[in-house]
């Protein structure tokens, strides 16, 4: 997939991992079809996990990993939502990676 179309059939591009090749063309519609492409729905959950991670991208300038992304939602969501099972549930598979997909962030450089 070398991109995803909007609603107005806009074209959006994205690397051959399928992130957003411009990290500007993030909007909560596009976020809404990166997710569609992994057979996500986005929910208010999935919204807090992407805000944070996007806050602290913003931040930062990194797209953390899955260890510090656990550390990073516990902190400002709660033990209870810092756990892996629980972004296990929200993004199935590799959280580290989906998020940072979703969020329209660049991949997190130790994620394989």
């Amino acid at each position: 997939m070398n991109q995803i179309l909007l609603n107005n059939h806009k074209p959006i591009p994205l690397d051959k991992d399928g992130y957003l090749r411009n990290l500007e063309d993030w909007s909560p519609e596009v976020a809404d079809k990166l997710a569609s492409t992994v057979s996500i729905a986005l929910n208010e959950a999935h919204w807090e996990v992407l805000d944070v991670l996007r806050e602290f991208y913003q931040r930062t300038g990194l797209s953390p990993a899955m260890r510090p992304l656990v550390k990073l939602i516990a902190n400002e969501l709660g033990t209870d939502k810092g756990r892996s099972i629980y972004l296990m549930k929200l993004f199935p598979g590799n959280p580290a990676l989906l998020t940072s997909k979703i969020a329209g962030l660049p991949r997190p450089t130790n994620c394989f």
